[in-house]
């Protein structure tokens, strides 16, 4: 059985290939009267969009959505929410030198292995491109919770991390990194550029701050918050780790320095001296920001050959031809803000439901 659709009360269902007709999802357990249109959702499109520059593939893709269900005169029904974008620049024609051989830290073998037949036309199911419509689907579930802003920026390319003194949200907008530090994205685009002149790629991580979330969203004990944002953020492609908070660094204090203290606020609430919990404990969110990063693998479908084998067991080597992105991390930062919006919408329904 294949699994394509996430969340419990906000639930959504992506669908389509790399290089069909059209991708797409559908979005169920929206509440109705919410304000929608297309207008509310192009933007984080455009955010995601390939070939805006040199840093990503080249593939020209306008990423138009369409509403084909769930809304009447501009509101949202309650009922089932499809959305449509279309594949408009498929060069099919770039992977028939693949269609016999997997390409190594690609999905290719597994696909074949678990179904026995697969797209390889830029990777079917498994490409990046499925990603579209869950950020299309993001876009509704920022709707469900406009007291929470999320940001995702990323914090790491090849091994070289921001400086984390020099973090600011006004430069994410600057750079094609999506880079809150000047300095680092300059270095970036001379560590993109030679990886992708070398037909090669880097990996990346991409840090993710939702501010606003209110305490009480969450469920013990398999319906944890951090729990189903690993979950969310693991089901990216090319996603290979995901750290909630301090995440492994917390392996390294002792209890003293892991815990986040605690002092009379204002209203009864408690005023937090640290956050190295990333604002979830025992699953349910604390009321303080909830972080979390996600470390990208480095894009597996390269210029430079790997030894492989062919679907007949045959020893060859793999190059892979085609658009592809130096980094997918860069323009995985928008399906990370996505999958967070998706999570925390579907969790303020589940603590609404229980808690009216």
């Amino acid at each position: 059985m294949s699994w394509n659709t996430f969340g419990r009360v906000l639930r959504f269902t992506t669908w389509g290939e790399s290089h069909g007709p059209a991708l797409g999802a559908v979005v169920d357990g929206c509440p109705p009267r919410i304000a929608l249109n297309e207008a509310d959702i192009q933007p984080f499109l455009d955010a995601r969009k390939p070939g805006q520059n040199r840093f990503t593939t080249q593939r020209q893709e306008a990423d138009l959505v369409r509403i084909l269900s769930g809304t009447f005169e501009g509101q949202t029904t309650g009922t089932p929410i499809s959305l449509m974008i279309e594949n408009t620049d498929q060069r099919s024609k770039d992977y028939s030198e693949i269609a016999k051989a997997y390409r190594p830290g690609h999905a290719d073998y597994a696909y074949d292995a678990k179904y026995g037949i697969r797209d390889y036309r830029g990777g079917g199911r498994s490409s990046a491109r499925e990603t579209a419509a869950r950020v299309a689907a993001g876009a509704v579930a920022r709707l469900v919770i406009p007291e929470v802003r999320i940001t995702a920026y990323v914090c790491e390319i090849g091994g070289d991390k921001i400086d984390r003194n020099a973090i600011d949200y006004a430069e994410i907008g600057n750079n094609p990194f999506f880079c809150p530090d000047a300095a680092a994205a300059k270095r970036w685009e001379e560590m993109v550029d030679a990886a992708r002149k070398a037909g090669s790629s880097l990996g990346a991580v991409v840090e993710c701050v939702a501010e606003g979330v209110p305490a009480g969203w969450g469920a013990p004990v398999y319906a944890k918050l951090d729990s189903d944002l690993a979950a969310g953020m693991m089901s990216i492609n090319a996603v290979k780790g995901v750290e909630i908070g301090d995440g492994f660094e917390a392996a390294r204090l002792t209890g003293e320095q892991n815990a986040d203290p605690m002092r009379p606020g204002n209203e009864g609430k408690p005023r937090f001296a640290a956050n190295h919990a990333g604002g979830i404990a025992g699953g349910i969110s604390t009321g303080q920001p909830v972080v979390c990063r996600v470390a990208f693998k480095p894009t597996s479908s390269i210029l430079t050959p790997v030894d492989s084998i062919t679907a007949d067991g045959e020893a060859t080597q793999v190059r892979t031809k085609g658009r592809h992105d130096p980094c997918v991390g860069i323009r995985g930062t928008p399906v990370v803000e996505a999958m967070m919006a998706l999570v925390l919408a579907d969790h303020k329904l589940l603590h609404r439901a229980q808690n009216s």
